[in-house]
């Protein structure tokens, strides 16, 4: 999985980014078929810097993931914690859509009707 940083209107330092990738590699926990992670760091505003993360998947688009907030890695945090609600969803939805087929039986064939009157 390539995990690409980059940053507007600023540069962060490496031990920064260092903490960054490593936030974001726990996401394979929710996902494991990512194949790339990118983030944007836009620091024109300081005092309340915004992250973009975007996160593709195999055989899926991209989630995304848009936070501002005070301070840069509380924006980190809040940003991951959305793509992780969008991954377990996303994990959650294609399980179930397995799971519906596997309890089917071929031909259609349904339970007997009891007897009555």
């Amino acid at each position: 999985m390539q995990t690409k940083i980059s940053t507007r209107h600023g540069n962060i330092s490496d031990e920064t980014r260092a903490k960054i990738e490593a936030k974001v590699e726990k996401l394979t926990r929710y996902f494991d078929r990512l194949t790339a992670i990118e983030i944007t760091i836009d620091l024109e505003r300081r005092e309340q810097p915004q992250v973009d993360l975007k996160v593709s998947a195999e055989h899926r688009n991209n989630f995304v993931a848009t936070v501002r907030a005070e301070e840069l890695m509380a924006a980190i945090d809040l940003a991951i914690h959305k793509l992780e609600q969008q991954l377990r969803k996303y994990k959650e939805k294609i399980q179930e859509r397995h799971r519906g087929s596997a309890g089917r039986q071929p031909g259609g064939a349904q339970a007997p009707k009891p007897a009555g009157k």
